[in-house]
């Protein structure tokens, strides 16, 4: 039961994107979940160049060689830059309502969750907050990682597997844990 003689603290009723928050229009976004719910996702693993293509049709900047599967889901691909030779894994989840930058030479592993927003939970109208998410060279994102709105993952650092990362990570390090904490130099 809700006590109606308090103030709400939450009043999704009031919620509103800011202007140009998707950075294209409706119909874009429409026809890029389209495109990515059906030739993408449908598309055969070996395909990497078509949906690099794709991915690059919309508006990704993708350097060479860049593989990702055809599970993985990308929000919104002109808000996605992704350096050469770099691995997206099964069922990662860029979650680009903010700018994700991924460097070169990274392997992003299977159900990886890359975040770029977030609510301010302070506001009763939710408001949504674009914080960039920046992944430099060399690093390996493990299985089923979060990465939170915001956060710096440093040059060659590893992320262990079911790791939270809500605060930027240092250079060669390997990262462990809820929240992720460096433990030791990776070489």
């Amino acid at each position: 039961m809700i006590d109606r003689a308090h103030t709400k603290v939450q009043d999704l009723g009031s919620f509103a994107l800011p202007r140009n928050f998707r950075g294209r229009s409706a119909i874009l976004v429409q026809l890029w979940w389209l495109v990515q719910a059906t030739a993408f996702h449908g598309s055969p693993q070996v395909l990497y160049g078509f949906r690099s293509w794709l991915l690059r049709l919309f508006g990704a900047r993708l350097g060479k060689g860049v593989k990702i599967r055809p599970s993985a889901t990308v929000t919104y691909p002109w808000k996605v830059t992704i350096g050469n030779n770099t691995w997206i894994g099964d069922d990662v989840v860029l979650y680009s309502l903010g700018d994700i930058v991924i460097g070169s030479d990274v392997v992003i592993s299977q159900r990886g969750y890359l975040c770029a927003a977030t609510h301010d939970y302070r506001s009763p109208s939710f408001d949504m907050q674009a914080s960039m998410v920046s992944i430099a060279d060399e690093v390996w994102v493990s299985a089923d990682v979060f990465v939170a709105p915001g956060v710096k993952i440093g040059r060659g650092a590893v992320v262990g597997a079911r790791s939270s990362v809500f605060k930027d990570l240092p250079p060669m390090m390997v990262s462990v844990g809820s929240p992720a904490q460096p433990v030791r130099p990776r070489i």
